[in-house]
């Protein structure tokens, strides 16, 4: 992929950059192999078994009100100006700085990879097992790896695009042939607890916040978007609509099929996908493929890279795209052989902290006055650190961890919402009283 132009001083992009963005169809069928994934769907059915299926659904649209909201103004400054989240996070925190943030993007990419690649090669091993699951996940990071070697503006948008139809219809098929073996169950909206909790709800939003990874996600599919089609992208690409086909709908999806099958032990990824191939057989099989192909392609693609702009920052280590790609293909099949799931989830917990911190600080970066005066900085005043961005960053992370840790569920509950506030907080307070002086400069992408 061509390296990005320098944004000039009123932060839009020149004409050699703008030949390089991507028309309204192709941004958003590449974005859209985002939606579907077996985590939105389990997601769902796993907080209406914890706290009823109305609670559920009252969270789902929260969610989907404030990912919208706050991703409509993420989505507009990226394709702005045309930076990664990397070169983005440089302004924030400095060069040194900024490689936590790519730090910790892609080792969760890696870890969604991980998580959706072993979907596909538990589905495989269920169905021919002749075939091991170690030698099924080999095959999976095999064909994943190549997928990701073509540009986002010349293949993931084409191979997505012939995708979506076939994840819609397999969802849609798997809820009618539930319906068809088991008769519609009337009762969905009250799976769940006996007694839902009434504050559950809250639960079930706060839930939805341990994703905001896709705010940095958005940010680096974003940056490729025609400044003249930041609009729709805000309102409809990366807006609101996104999220009720991949909160809510996948969600009902979730809820009504984990209600209607019957299930042996507990609630989980691959006992939906065990019910989804008892109920469609090689359909099922295909149904899979294509919903973790799709959301693997953006896992692959931007573990590969901010690994490659972390190594790059830190270590001086400038590889091509395709080596950093090779290398995440590497490590996603080396955790999916070894039993990490219990660790790896606590660890996204922590990591989720520093995602919603940098949310905060992204916005109230982006809605002050200084994101235009940074964006036009000399490179020579790029400082190794941002001390107003790390003061606040690792300040709300460290508020944020404190109250994960507690035992009370509702003071927990708080972690997410009180990281995203103080961060934002502080860090709009300490930008309100700097110097005037340009604080950093962002570097040009050269993701290839």
């Amino acid at each position: 992929m061509a390296g990005m132009a320098q944004p000039n001083s009123k932060g839009q992009a020149d004409t050699a950059e703008q030949d390089q963005r991507m028309g309204k169809a192709s941004l958003t069928m590449a974005w859209w192999a985002v939606c579907s994934a077996m985590f939105y769907i389990v997601i769902g059915a796993s907080l209406a078994l914890n706290f009823g299926a109305r609670n559920a659904i009252i969270g789902m649209l929260l969610s989907v009100v404030s990912y919208g909201l706050i991703n409509a103004v993420i989505s507009r400054y990226a394709i702005r100006t045309g930076l990664t989240v990397a070169s983005f996070s440089r302004i924030l925190f400095g060069s040194v700085g900024a490689s936590l943030a790519t730090l910790i993007f892609f080792s969760t990419a890696i870890y969604y990879a991980v998580f959706e690649g072993s979907v596909i090669a538990v589905a495989l091993n269920h169905l021919y097992p002749e075939l091991s699951y170690a030698l099924a996940a080999l095959l999976v990071v095999l064909y994943s790896v190549p997928l990701i070697f073509g540009s986002v503006q010349h293949w993931l948008d084409k191979f997505n695009g012939v995708l979506l139809p076939f994840y819609l219809l397999g969802l849609l098929a798997a809820v009618a042939l539930s319906i068809a073996q088991y008769g519609y169950q009337p009762q969905w909206l009250d799976f769940g607890p006996a007694e839902p909790s009434s504050f559950g709800w809250w639960h079930c939003f706060v839930a939805y916040m341990g994703v905001w990874i896709l705010m940095m996600f958005t940010f680096d599919y974003a940056r490729f978007g025609k400044p003249e089609d930041a609009q729709y992208h805000g309102r409809w690409n990366f807006g609101m609509p996104f999220y009720l086909v991949t909160f809510l709908l996948n969600g009902i999806a979730g809820i009504y099929l984990a209600s209607s099958i019957p299930q042996e032990g507990a609630l989980s990824e691959v006992s939906v996908v065990l019910a989804i191939l008892q109920l469609m057989g090689v359909w099922g099989l295909l149904f899979v493929w294509v919903t973790q192909t799709r959301i693997n392609t953006a896992n692959y693609y931007l573990g590969a890279v901010n690994m490659q702009a972390f190594f790059a920052l830190m270590f001086g280590l400038r590889h091509s795209r395709w080596v950093w790609a090779v290398v995440v293909g590497a490590v996603v099949y080396g955790l999916m052989l070894a039993d990490v799931f219990s660790w790896l989830l606590q660890a996204l917990a922590w990591q989720g902290v520093f995602v919603v911190a940098w949310v905060g600080i992204a916005l109230a970066h982006i809605c002050s006055a200084r994101s235009l005066q940074d964006e036009s900085a000399d490179p020579a005043q790029t400082p190794s650190f941002n001390m107003r961005g790390l003061i606040a960053w690792f300040g709300a992370a460290a508020i944020g961890m404190i109250l994960l840790q507690l035992a009370d569920p509702t003071l927990s509950s708080l972690s997410a919402p009180a990281t995203f506030l103080i961060s934002f907080g502080a860090y709009w307070l300490l930008l309100a009283n700097a110097p005037q002086a340009p604080l950093s400069q962002p570097e040009t992408s050269r993701t290839s």
